[in-house]
């Protein structure tokens, strides 16, 4: 059984993560793919506990290098329960964000040392990367303003504008890095034509 398909999608806060996730799940079922739709973090019972301590406001500052060992630690129960099951009988994963948000919010928003980042990504990950990461590109202050029109702020979202510029811009060097496994989207644009091209990427996968 050839292994199954990894596939992430990625952007800040505002760029349509969940309706764009809808409509790549919803292609791949009338192309008659199997695959596992999950989240980051999250995806396992143990998994979504921390994910509920990472994104719950608090009055105790939470420290970075706590906060990137949770999602690591997150991470690593996905991997083992979810992820690598399915891939290795041959299904698809379908995530929402995975390491590259990592270096995108802990590496870029928080400034953390990437080096460290990359240890943990090895230690947690071994060789497995996403076989295609599609970025939904947009300006964080466009993002934030359709993100407040959804409901109250997570911990995250509750962070300044220049963090969510960090982190965007963190996005764009590493997709620039390594062209031929991301592809960005102009998130901006009208959601049939974000739609056309994540479908375009889809149909190069499956080819």
């Amino acid at each position: 059984m050839p292994r199954g398909k990894f596939i992430t999608l990625e952007g800040v806060e505002g760029v349509g993560k969940s309706t764009n996730l809808q409509f790549v799940t919803d292609w791949l079922r009338k192309q008659g793919v199997a695959f596992v739709q999950t989240r980051e973090p999250g995806g396992t019972p143990l998994a979504e506990q921390l994910r509920e301590l990472l994104l719950s406001k608090r009055e105790e500052v939470v420290d970075p290098t706590a906060e990137l060992l949770m999602v690591f630690a997150a991470r690593a129960q996905h991997l083992a329960q979810v992820i690598m099951p399915a891939l290795e009988r041959g299904d698809w994963v379908i995530c929402d964000r995975f390491t590259d948000a990592t270096y995108a919010y802990q590496g870029g928003g928080r400034q953390l040392d990437r080096s460290l980042i990359a240890l943990l990504e090895q230690t947690v990950q071994g060789d497995l990367r996403p076989d295609r990461i599609l970025l939904l590109d947009l300006d964080p202050d466009v993002g934030l303003q359709r993100a407040a029109r959804t409901g109250a702020a997570d911990r995250f979202e509750s962070e300044q504008l220049a963090f969510f510029q960090r982190v965007r811009a963190a996005y764009r060097e590493r997709a620039a890095a390594d062209p031929s496994r991301y592809a960005v989207i102009d998130a901006s644009r009208p959601l049939e034509e974000v739609q056309q091209q994540l479908q375009s990427e889809l149909e190069k996968l499956i080819l």
